[in-house]
């Protein structure tokens, strides 16, 4: 036992660290060792447990009502009900799908969503037939343009999205106005609250300015909560709500007609792991609604300041005034802020590189967490160090000709060796070895149309897992 642990060991010293508040994505740190304690032990006394059926675990029924229940009161959903999901992706893909099965009338369902939506909304419209109108947010504020929302609804439209806040730029849709046109509709409203709703409603209580997102709004019929973000519980767990019963019911999935047992899912999954669930249980239970406020406040206050230094390094624009503890920044044109970020990941900082949309340019993103509070400074420090090294080496060049190229190609009408030679050119390789400095890498998807930079990614994904 103590190789295969030791070969575990071995693996993670190339992985990203998990604690310490470094990571500025993709994990969030309460930095409170004892909860994560406490998550790792329910975790590994309910990991042989299945929620398929509540019946046969009850104490899982019971874990996930409470935890639905919390969330609920969080967010002003007196009589909502909800479900436990593995994620942000799946508690999105499961309101488009309940959003399209409640009208079932409707040929070819579209959903209005602001171009900020998360890419989960595209994933649900790839998956569910359920077409995504986009509608471009305003220029300055990057906040969803309510009217213009409400001309792209017809009789077609099933759902509309609005964010709380929006992943890329940090920053809350004006959700009543969203929700009153949808309502005048008679069409669902999702408000996507994955990152902001276990904290908004903390900063709320402590006397922080919020704007209007939940089910205090009328209109709105389901939200989106993660739990493994700012609840701080391990991986694995999320919460989407709905208003009423009623309105979650075409959820629900059941087929009696084959000789097996009665299948009955509430999620996408079948066999459902109630690991995620019990270390969500214990960890919400032992930091509880105190311990959130000051989880919740510290990680505000700290990314308010870190947009204040950024906004003092030459060279950085912040997008906008975090609502919560999102950061969005961009670079001038001394430096790209693919370089910015490899020097950062030199430092030990992970920062996460946006590639430009539309007519938007590249940006960085930064999620904080409480844990990252405490190192401040240095992450202050490390920006205006990686910052000034950019600038140094200048911005990323693409070959015009290269350019030129990538826009003119149809990703339809490559095959397996053409995407190996774009890999090579790319910087990819075969995809046995990740570069290790994707600065080059994200310049050339950069000036790629979308569909190419999707294709590639997928091709390189495909051979990078592939068993040695």
């Amino acid at each position: 036992m103590s190789d295969v642990l030791a070969r575990l060991r071995a693996l993670q010293q190339g992985d990203l660290p998990t604690h310490g508040g470094r990571t500025l994505a993709y994990v969030y740190d309460s930095g409170l060792a004892e909860a994560d304690e406490i998550g790792r032990q329910a975790l590994a006394q309910y990991g042989a447990t299945n929620g398929l059926d509540p019946t046969a675990f009850p104490s899982l029924r019971t874990l996930e009502n409470e935890l639905v229940a919390w969330a609920a009161r969080l967010l002003q959903g007196d009589g909502a009900v909800g479900t436990v999901t593995s994620g942000g992706t799946e508690s999105i893909l499961l309101a488009v799908q309940t959003a399209r099965d409640a009208s079932p009338g409707v040929d070819r369902p579209s959903m209005v969503l602001p171009s900020t939506a998360h890419a989960a909304f595209h994933k649900a419209a790839h998956y569910f037939g359920v077409r995504a109108v986009l509608v471009d947010v305003d220029a300055k504020t990057y906040e969803a343009d309510p009217v213009a929302m409400a001309a792209a609804c017809d009789d077609t439209t099933v759902l509309v999205v609005a964010s709380a806040p929006s992943y890329a730029h940090g920053v809350v849709d004006p959700i009543p106005e969203i929700a009153q046109l949808a309502s005048d509709r008679g069409i669902r409203c999702h408000v996507d609250a994955c990152i902001g709703g276990w904290v908004l409603p903390y900063l709320r209580a402590d006397g922080v300015d919020v704007a209007p997102f939940d089910f205090a709004v009328p209109g709105v019929t389901s939200i989106s909560v993660d739990l493994h973000k700012y609840a701080y519980t391990p991986k694995g767990a999320s919460i989407l709500l709905h208003r009423t019963p009623g309105l979650r019911r075409p959820q629900y999935f059941a087929h009696a007609d084959w000789p097996g047992y009665t299948m009955l899912n509430s999620t996408t999954q079948s066999t459902k792991s109630g690991a995620p669930v019990a270390a969500a249980w214990a960890v919400v239970q032992h930091i509880g609604d105190e311990g959130y406020q000051r989880l919740a406040r510290t990680s505000y206050d700290a990314t308010l300041r870190l947009a204040e230094a950024a906004a003092a390094v030459d060279g950085l624009t912040v997008l906008a005034r975090p609502a919560t503890t999102l950061l969005a920044l961009r670079s001038d044109d001394r430096a790209d802020v693919f370089t910015i970020a490899d020097e950062m990941t030199a430092l030990g900082w992970f920062v996460q590189p946006q590639l430009s949309f539309r007519d938007q340019p590249a940006s960085l993103h930064l999620s904080m967490s409480a844990a990252t509070a405490a190192g401040l400074d240095e992450l202050i420090a490390a920006l205006h160090q990686a910052v000034a090294a950019a600038q140094t080496a200048g911005p990323v060049q693409v070959a015009p000709e290269l350019a030129e190229a990538a826009k003119a190609l149809d990703p339809a009408l490559l095959d397996d060796a053409a995407f190996d030679g774009l890999l090579e050119i790319a910087g990819l390789g075969t995809g046995e070895t990740l570069p290790d400095r994707m600065a080059p890498v994200n310049a050339l998807l950069d000036v790629a149309p979308p569909r190419l930079r999707e294709a590639l990614l997928i091709a390189f994904l495909d051979r990078l897992m592939r068993p040695a």
